[in-house]
C-alpha cells in the first residue's frame, strides 16, 4: 500500500492535468470545445443513444449533457430522432460531418500528444495508458467498463483504426 506522502505527491501531480488539458483544448477546433469533441467520441464508439445513456457515459449532469448535445446538433454534427420504443425519448447519432470533424479532432489530439511526448518511449506511452485506464477504474468510470480492454484508448482513435 502507498503511503501518505505518495498520495499527496499523485494529488499535485493530478492537480497540474490541467495544464495538460488546457494544451490539448487549444488545439481543438474554434467551434470544438472538449465537451462536445467527447460527446462525438462517445457517440462514435457506442452509436445510437438516448440523452440519459450519454449522461450516463460523460458523468455528468442531464442539463449540462443537454448543452452539450445542443451545440453539437446545432453545428450539424449529430442528427436526434424519436425514440421508437418511447416517442417522449430522442436518440443521438453522430452523422457524417460529426465524423470528418471528430477525424480532424483525433488527428490534432494525435500530433500534439506525439510533439509533446516525442522523447517518450513507446513502452512508456504504453504505460501511462495502463496506468490512466486503471485510475479510472479505480473511479468508477463508466465508460472503463462497458468497453473491452482494446477499445479503451483515448480520442486520439480514428474510425479507421477501430
Amino acid at each position: 500500500m502507498a503511503t501518505q506522502s505518495h498520495y499527496e505527491e499523485l494529488a499535485r501531480q493530478l492537480s497540474a492535468i490541467g495544464t495538460v488539458k488546457r494544451g490539448l483544448g487549444r488545439v481543438l477546433p474554434a467551434d470544438c470545445p472538449s465537451g462536445s469533441a467527447v460527446v462525438l467520441m462517445l457517440l462514435d464508439r457506442y452509436g445510437e443513444m438516448r440523452m440519459s445513456r450519454l449522461a450516463e457515459l460523460l458523468d455528468i449532469d442531464m442539463s449540462v449533457t443537454s448543452r452539450h448535445v445542443a451545440h453539437v446538433a446545432n453545428r450539424g454534427w449529430v442528427d436526434r430522432k424519436p425514440d421508437p420504443l418511447d416517442r417522449r425519448s430522442r436518440l443521438l447519432s453522430i452523422n457524417t460531418s460529426g465524423r470528418t470533424l471528430l477525424g480532424q479532432v483525433s488527428e490534432r489530439y494525435t500530433n500534439a500528444l506525439a510533439s509533446c511526448l516525442s522523447d517518450w518511449s513507446d513502452e512508456d506511452v504504453d504505460r501511462l495508458n495502463e496506468l490512466l485506464a486503471r485510475l479510472r477504474t479505480s473511479f468508477g468510470d463508466t465508460r472503463s467498463r462497458a468497453l473491452p480492454q482494446q477499445a479503451e484508448s483515448s480520442i486520439t482513435r480514428t474510425p479507421s483504426q477501430r
